[in-house]
């Protein structure tokens, strides 16, 4: 009798493991690991400030948080939005770009796809990929640059700049031509 029960309960077990096994089959099938990791939000506004001083304002249409330990990131897959803020909370620089990622664990968003950066200075930098490094407040690119500012054009490849473009540099300038001479080409 004993070892009846015994067979029995060990079916049991057995029937019981089984069981849970498909039940955690079809539910992989449902939801990958990626699915599972992935955060969504609409509207965006993300505030970035120090001492209580509103510094960046980041808006998008589209938020993807994965929270994967190993690949932590945000994206932007409809555009990204930077305005670079003054104490005074006006705007003293605006970057947009069709898409951007942010990897919180080093510190950057990566704006890429007809990326372009204005100032209150009238300038404006054109380029694929533009990297803000969120601690230092400076942007990056190795990528082929082009700045306008009232009365000429500058490109080249690569750039350093403040996140305000208060003070930027072309690392490998490749040219530079005044507004008057593109008029009399046209």
């Amino acid at each position: 009798m004993n070892r009846g029960l015994f067979h029995m309960m060990l079916l049991g077990i057995l029937l019981s493991l089984f069981a849970c096994d498909d039940k955690d089959k079809e539910l992989r099938q449902i939801f990958t690991e990626d699915d599972v990791a992935i955060e969504v939000a609409h509207d965006v506004e993300i505030l970035y400030s120090d001492s209580a001083i509103v510094r960046v304002r980041v808006t998008g249409p589209l938020l993807y948080n994965y929270t994967d330990r190993e690949n932590a990131r945000q994206e932007f897959p409809q555009g990204i939005r930077m305005d670079f803020m003054q104490a005074d909370f006006s705007v003293r620089s605006t970057l947009t770009a069709r898409n951007a990622i942010r990897r919180q664990d080093k510190g950057l968003i990566t704006a890429r796809d007809s990326v372009v950066l204005t100032t209150i200075k009238e300038e404006k930098l054109e380029t694929e990929e533009l990297i803000w490094d969120e601690k230092s407040g400076k942007v990056y690119t190795e990528k082929f640059v082009k700045v306008t500012q009232p009365g000429e054009v500058i490109y080249g490849f690569g750039l350093e700049a403040e996140q305000d473009f208060s003070y930027w540099r072309i690392l490998v300038p490749k040219g530079r031509i005044k507004v008057n001479q593109l008029n009399e080409l046209k």
